[in-house]
């Protein structure tokens, strides 16, 4: 394995790069999980690797990485450890908020280290008083993934009006000394992601770095580059939703080639097989599986090409487009737990070993495809509002 010391010079040779330690990532997965947190070892090869800077401006020592390079990486983390891997998607897209925020907050966070990790969590679960300058916020806020591996937190606050009314939301990004981090993730799937609480008590957050959601989710940013950074104009909602199924997609893989690899010295039990492989039956159901997998990558694979196209071109997708990309997200996310369901169903029930990856696949898929923002009845719900012409949406994050 080598020792990476340089900074990767494009996203390929970051995934190159996590193809060497995908043995390392696995056999730490399984300590991440118990300990609840990547551990220190994951963590340091995924941070020589680069793949934390894909969201990253370039002129700040990032990739500046597009929709689909932030998947591909996500996805070649994912095939090894799925908490890992949510970890580094977090901390990507992330990244690529705080870089829709003015310069000065970018190289506040980023000018003396590139591999500062920014998490963040966009529901306003606070309060926000306004005063001379900027606000100063109270509140806590549940599911910050990589909490541990953070130096810098987005999070929601609510905007009111001088009666108290709530009339926007914003985002405001904090440093970790301004924040605590409280121990509340005690779950049974992506354990290693650490998507702890942070709380954050009567803390000064100054103008500069506030960013309206009613400006973001149009594409009216705050940064001043634009013009020479299309992956940093790229669609909002689009973006923070479609990264989501990255760490999926890899986990798809995996537990694929897993059960794969296994039918030909496994046998079906009470049955003639001595080779799961031998069975026309696992071979059907191996090749359903095989192109359910490839469904969801290929739909993702579009939903990113286009939020990437719209960014080349200078142009900010529609609603029924932007729409549509939420419902892609939904559905990719279903196909991948259908895909491992069927896997698991043909590996039988030592799946469910303790000491079998594949229950923790199962674990880790389950929990990251309910994410708020991946919910498929809610994402399909909205592009079809979009596709009759109804206005009555069911969600302002589009």
């Amino acid at each position: 394995m080598s020792d990476h010391t340089t900074a990767p010079a494009s996203v390929a040779e970051v995934i190159e790069r996590i193809r060497e330690i995908q043995p390392l990532l696995r056999e730490q997965a399984p300590i991440g999980d118990a300990e609840r947190c990547v551990t220190p070892v994951a963590m340091e090869a995924i941070r020589k690797t680069g793949a934390l800077r894909v969201g990253v401006p370039k002129r700040l020592g990032g990739l500046e990485g597009s929709t689909q390079d932030m998947l591909d990486v996500s996805a070649a983390i994912g095939y090894a450890d799925g908490g890992a891997a949510w970890v580094t998607t977090l901390a990507n897209v992330c990244g690529w908020l705080a870089s829709l925020f003015p310069l000065q907050v970018q190289k506040e966070i980023w000018g003396s280290d590139p591999d500062t990790v920014v998490t963040g969590v966009l529901a306003p679960t606070s309060q926000a008083q306004r005063v001379e300058g900027g606000y100063r916020v109270t509140g806590k806020w549940g599911y910050n993934s990589g909490s541990y591996q953070a130096g810098w937190a987005g999070v929601g606050i609510p905007i009111v009006n001088d009666e108290g009314q709530l009339v926007n939301q914003g985002l405001v990004v904090i440093p970790r000394s301004d924040y605590e981090i409280e121990d509340t993730w005690h779950v049974v799937g992506m354990r290693g992601s650490a998507s702890n609480t942070i709380v954050v008590n009567d803390v000064f957050v100054p103008d500069h770095r506030v960013m309206l959601m009613s400006d973001a989710i149009p594409g009216n940013y705050l940064n001043e580059k634009l013009a020479e950074e299309p992956a940093h104009r790229t669609a909002f909602v689009p973006v923070l939703a479609l990264v989501l199924i990255g760490t999926q997609l890899g986990l798809a893989r995996a537990a694929f080639n897993y059960v794969l690899e296994r039918t030909h010295t496994k046998p079906i039990s009470y049955s003639f097989f001595e080779r799961a492989a031998d069975s026309t039956g696992v071979q059907i159901e191996l090749a359903r599986i095989a192109q359910t997998i490839d469904m969801a990558e290929l739909l993702a694979r579009r939903a990113a090409g286009s939020i990437d196209d719209a960014a080349a071109a200078g142009t900010y997708p529609d609603l029924q487009e932007r729409a549509r990309t939420r419902a892609d997200t939904g559905t990719v996310a279903e196909l991948v737990l259908d895909a491992i369901n069927r896997l698991i169903s043909l590996h039988g029930a030592g799946t469910f070993a303790e000491a079998s990856p594949l229950q923790r696949i199962w674990r880790d898929a389950n929990t990251a495809a309910r994410h708020a923002v991946v919910n498929p009845l809610i994402s399909l719900e909205t592009y079809g509002k979009t596709l009759v012409g109804a206005t009555n949406h069911v969600t302002p994050l589009i």
